[in-house]
């Protein structure tokens, strides 16, 4: 008999209260083992915990332990081998295993629900889950930020222009723009692992929201599951969700970024730009136009990190009229935090994988920056030097610019008697500053474009990591 036809057994994990069970559709509306039950093995982790705590409080004998470890043991290796039909009726991944357990050894495996409740489960279950996601994706993080430093490291040397406005603005070196990405790497990692302190707290033991009347050793409990602590109060233990939210937040941000760096790669490999060229591995073709190669990595990348934020706002938004304690809203809080979990470990990993074997295509670059009078900036220190107040400079290099797009020539083109033409304390040793080269040299300080500082950032980064 189906939960519809008024089977009011239909779970028994609950059911006594009712006079009827919950309609067919229902069930199925309200169910979540379609997608918690990636939850299983964290789940009969933290069940082995508190089973073992049990014990301890003398709430389970010995043969009650033995008992419930081993069934749980073979649960999990029944879930692992695809051996298991997953119950709508039972509704989540936590009374689908609790209903095996129960199966296997009899009423020892009623006993494990003592002292916890669904909501104090769930609570655990997600932030071991997510704890463990984590370290997954800090992986993948700090595999992009070694591959950035490889390139990095090798293009240190290589010219291209800097933009701001998406115009020429100033010289800079290959490198030096890898190792901006690099800092907004460094910015995301730290974020995860300081989401992770606030995610490495334990809520078992909270029950339903006041606590029980068991005699619990929650201490234990949290250092079993390699928590930092146990929460410190029950009612917001089973209704928090903001380590959550503040993981999909972290994870916005590095979308932010990967979509960032996603836009340049779609730009650099377009003919308009030429400036690198991504393996042919990352990239697909057209149905009727032969000669496309498309880099269809970057752009899926930056158009994923529109679903990642919407996850976000999704998050926010079901928590924001939520009365303590814990609420059947919170149900939805898993898809979307999953689904964050999964395209940013996957979304990094394909950026890990690619990075390292971007080939810039140097004579292109270099072209490209002795376009737009990249060199400006450079003459108009120069005049400063020479004892020239910076905003007359300015106008005289901008009346020198204005000259060399009449004359389609940049400044390193000009003779030397033109340029004196704009200021007469403009000598020889101008054409050291106005190359490219002694461009990106001259500014060989910390932070600075230059070579040399490069290969510091890149060492130091190195350190770090």
């Amino acid at each position: 008999m189906s939960a519809g036809d008024g089977d009011k057994s239909s779970n028994q994990q609950w059911g006594g209260r009712f006079s009827e069970g919950v309609d067919a559709f229902v069930a199925r509306f309200t169910a979540s083992i379609d997608f918690d039950r990636r939850l299983y093995r964290h789940d009969i982790q933290g069940s082995v915990a508190h089973a073992n705590m049990l014990h301890q409080a003398g709430l389970l004998t010995e043969e009650e332990l033995k008992a419930i470890i081993s069934g749980l043991e073979g649960i999990l290796e029944d879930i692992e081998q695809d051996r298991i039909d997953w119950s709508i009726e039972l509704e989540d991944i936590h009374m689908n295993i609790e209903a095996r357990l129960t199966d296997r050894i009899g009423d020892a495996g009623k006993k494990l629900h003592t002292g916890r409740s669904r909501n104090d489960q769930v609570a655990t279950d997600i932030r071991l889950w997510l704890r463990d996601e984590i370290d997954n994706i800090s992986v993948e993080l700090k595999r992009l930020q070694a591959g950035l430093l490889d390139v990095a490291e090798r293009e240190a040397d290589t010219i291209m222009p800097g933009f701001t406005h998406l115009q020429t603005a100033q010289p800079v070196t290959f490198g030096h723009h890898l190792m901006a990405w690099f800092e907004m790497l460094v910015r995301d990692f730290e974020r995860l692992q300081d989401c992770r302190k606030r995610v490495n707290v334990s809520p078992l033991g909270a029950a339903a929201l006041a606590g029980t009347t068991y005699p619990i050793n929650r201490e234990m409990t949290a250092s079993a599951l390699g928590f930092d602590r146990p929460t410190n109060n029950s009612l917001d233990s089973v209704s928090d969700r903001d380590f959550a939210i503040e993981f999909c937040a972290a994870g916005t941000l590095i979308m932010t970024h990967l979509s960032r760096m996603s836009e340049e790669l779609v730009l650099w490999t377009s003919a308009q730009f030429n400036f690198i060229e991504l393996p042919d591995r990352f990239c697909t073709g057209s149905s009727i136009m032969p000669q496309k190669k498309n880099p269809d990595v970057p752009e899926l990348v930056r158009g994923k990190t529109g679903r990642v934020n919407g996850h976000l706002v999704s998050l926010l938004t079901l928590m924001k009229s939520q009365p303590l304690a814990y609420n059947k809203d919170n149900q939805e809080d898993k898809e979307p935090l999953f689904d964050t979990v999964d395209t940013l470990r996957d979304c990094l990993r394909a950026f890990a994988d690619m990075i390292p074997h971007i080939q810039a295509k140097k004579e292109s670059m270099l072209e490209a920056a002795r376009r737009g009078f990249s060199t400006a900036t450079d003459l108009a220190d120069y005049l400063v030097r020479q004892g020239m107040p910076f905003r007359n400079a300015h106008e005289v290099v901008g009346k020198a610019v204005a000259f060399g797009l009449q004359e389609s020539r940049d400044l390193s083109e000009m003779t030397l008697d033109e340029l004196k033409a704009f200021s007469d304390t403009i000598e020889q040793d101008v054409f050291d500053v106005l190359t490219l080269e002694g461009s990106v040299s001259a500014r060989n300080h910390l932070g600075g474009t230059a070579p040399e500082q490069v290969r510091k950032a890149v060492k130091n980064a190195r350190e770090a990591l």
